[in-house]
């Protein structure tokens, strides 16, 4: 399965007040990015990959994928793929969709897309995809994304 992440908010933890990863990566990474890193990140996306799934960033900002994938390196984290906001662009315009939604992961082979927004949910109801929003203040959100890719593994082996 392929499962995507959001960025702000959803793995960046600024306007929450809940914890961040800490550690010497992490020390630099805020210090060469000012992006803190949600606290179980880390060890959810290593979950995640044991498991045997893609783990993708999908943001609709202008984050550069060398940018992102440092930034993650410095916490100890590899991705398998990467959408920014231009990459979005150009799949939706390829697709000719109107209106456009603000993410679309079936473009990209995407199964299952993490975000804080309950705007991306109704889109992903309106248009076929899953997701599941987690909120930036909930401290059980790791353990709520290993839920949602528990069902998804187990729908589909049924």
């Amino acid at each position: 399965m392929r499962i995507s992440f959001d960025i702000d908010e959803t793995l960046v933890c600024r306007k929450a007040s809940g914890p961040c990863e800490t550690g010497l990566g992490a020390t630099i990474a805020r210090y060469l990015f000012d992006d803190p890193l949600r606290l179980g990140a880390r060890i959810l996306f290593s979950e995640l990959r044991a498991r045997g799934h893609e783990v993708w960033i999908y943001t609709t900002s202008l984050r550069t994928e060398p940018r992102t994938r440092t930034w993650l390196w410095l916490h100890g984290i590899e991705i398998d793929g990467f959408v920014n906001f231009p990459m979005h662009c150009n799949s939706i315009k390829a697709l000719q969709m109107i209106p456009a939604p603000s993410k679309f992961p079936p473009s990209f082979g995407i199964d299952l897309h993490i975000d804080d927004l309950d705007g991306v949910a109704i889109e992903g109801t309106r248009h076929g995809f899953k997701v599941l929003v987690v909120r930036s203040d909930d401290l059980d959100w790791a353990e709520k994304v290993l839920d949602a890719e528990k069902k998804m593994r187990e729908s589909t082996a049924k």
